[in-house]
């Protein structure tokens, strides 16, 4: 007897077609047990391939609708089975199927080609059939303000005369989005103008074309006339008033808010109430500020900030606190410390770190003592830093008068040293940045109180004539070791050496003729 011939292994359609002929003689039966088993795989909704490349976009175009329907009227002409198979693999996932090719190899039974193939070739042509379909016209995404937009106004252009009071109320509601709110732009189309729309339109050009260009020019400049100078005034602001950066507009107005806000920060004798803190002490410790100043490459608007804070701390909390909770000499040099961490964190771009601050005091105190320090500080001043300094309205008088940096230098050096002594504390700091530039300017035989100076500083040479003799009184002080950080400082060539320069008598400042 022969021995029984078996057939090869089977090659399906993919990996959900294994197993579609089993071993041994393919009869005309296992056939068609096959077929109805492939068709029964068909109806599985999870059959589809998890890595579809569709499948990630089609899972985000929910308004795209029922793809079944669209699917149906596209396949009328086809045969029953391939309209089957085709439905099925559409209507359980609404998905398009996987677009990975089918590659059929032929398997030859007794020199035939076998059913398997004739049902390959069917699923093949119906996934073709599907792609062919929606290849044609693919649903384009629209994004809901676009359809209520441009494309709905398009539909209602196209409706014609008939529909034109139906129109122009979907024109309304066009433009609302779909949450219900009003749309942020409104389209070409969306407005047809009607004929009184169009006058109006046609009154509005009329008097664009009435508009000479040459106005709007002379508009702006006229501007510089909100602060017009008196005759022999430099105007300054309206040099540079082109220049953003200068905020020429606002330079003016900045300065005189500044000198408004003055009062609000008055010194007053503060030692009288306070017992262990002399005027030397505080005359120590604003030396070695400003020898951190230095150190620490702080800007100049820093240290007269902390010096600032210091004073108003000592002048408020003695006011309010009973004597037995007022400041002791051995917290004096905290209290610095906190007043330049607090001002370098307000004024610097990258301000030193507070385990530097630590370190400056050498160990003196302790990292929640500075920091308590810090919060009390900011208390006591009810947190406003926001306050003027002689430093900024020196640097605004030396430019409007157009001094050199070595007459501005020097007038910082007077400035500076004054910060020393106790007794110009209650002078407003306009005054003594104004007082300042006048002796430098006698120092350098720069002539005297100009009318340019007089205008922006807003004072007269008989109204800072009292602060200039007391800085000049300051100046010919004799100099201590103990306190000559600013003296060495401004000896330096980098400061060109302004604190060498000769000093000058009362009588000379006193000259006004």
């Amino acid at each position: 007897m022969a021995p029984t011939r078996l057939a090869s292994k089977p090659i399906g359609v993919n990996e959900n077609l294994n197993g579609i002929m089993s071993r041994g003689i393919t009869t005309r039966s296992k056939q068609l047990a096959t077929l109805k088993t492939y068709k029964d795989s068909l109806k599985a909704p999870n059959k589809r391939k998890a890595d579809s490349p569709l499948k990630d976009i089609t899972a985000k175009r929910a308004a795209f609708g029922d793809i079944t329907n669209a699917f149906n009227k596209a396949c009328t002409n086809t045969d029953k089975d391939k309209a089957m198979v085709a439905k099925k693999v559409t209507v359980e996932s609404k998905m398009l199927p996987t677009l990975k090719s089918i590659k059929p190899q032929a398997t030859l039974l007794n020199g035939k080609a076998s059913k398997t193939k004739q049902l390959q070739k069917a699923a093949t042509n119906a996934i073709e059939t599907v792609q062919k379909h929606f290849a044609k016209d693919p649903p384009k995404q629209t994004a809901p303000r676009a359809q209520n937009g441009i494309l709905k106004n398009m539909i209602r252009r196209s409706m014609g005369k008939e529909n034109q009071n139906q129109s122009s109320n979907s024109a309304k509601s066009a433009r609302s989005d779909v949450s219900g709110e009003p749309s942020l732009y409104t389209t070409a189309l969306e407005n047809i103008p009607n004929e009184a729309t169009k006058d109006g339109y046609k009154v509005i050009s009329e008097k664009l074309d009435k508009v000479n260009l040459d106005d709007s020019h002379r508009s702006l400049e006229e501007q510089t006339d909100i602060h017009k100078v008196p005759e022999g005034v430099v105007d300054f602001d309206k040099e540079n008033w082109s220049d953003p950066l200068q905020v020429s507009r606002y330079a003016m107005d900045i300065f005189t808010y500044l000198k408004s806000r003055e009062p609000h920060f008055l010194i007053d004798d503060y030692l009288q109430r306070m017992k262990g803190i002399t005027s030397w002490m505080r005359a120590l410790l604003v030396d070695w500020m400003v020898e951190v100043q230095e150190s620490f490459e702080l800007n100049h608007e820093t240290l007269y900030l902390a010096v600032k804070l210091v004073d108003l701390y000592l002048t408020k909390s003695s006011r309010t606190q009973p004597e037995k909770d007022h400041l002791s000499k051995e917290e004096l040099q905290l209290l610095g410390a906190s007043a330049l961490f607090i001002a370098a964190k307000f004024d610097e771009r990258i301000p030193p770190l507070v385990d530097d601050f630590l370190y400056i005091c050498d160990g003196a105190y302790t990292l929640s003592q500075l920091l308590k320090m810090e919060i009390t500080i900011l208390r006591v001043v009810d947190f406003d830093l926001g306050i003027p300094l002689s430093y900024r309205f020196l640097r605004r008088y030396a430019r409007c008068a157009r001094v050199s940096m070595p007459t501005l230098t020097l007038a910082r050096f007077v400035l500076e040293q004054c910060l020393l002594e106790y007794g110009l504390l209650g002078l407003p700091d306009s005054k003594m940045a104004a007082a300042a530039l006048y002796i430098a300017l006698r120092m350098k035989s720069l002539g005297g109180w100009t009318p340019t100076l007089k205008y922006y500083t807003g004072y007269t040479i008989k109204e800072i004539l009292p602060v200039v003799l007391a800085q000049n009184a300051t100046l010919h002080k004799k100099p201590k070791s103990a306190i000559s950080t600013v003296r060495n400082k401004y000896s330096h060539t980098i400061f060109f050496e302004v604190a060498k320069i000769p000093l000058v008598e009362d009588s000379v400042l006193s000259d006004i003729s």
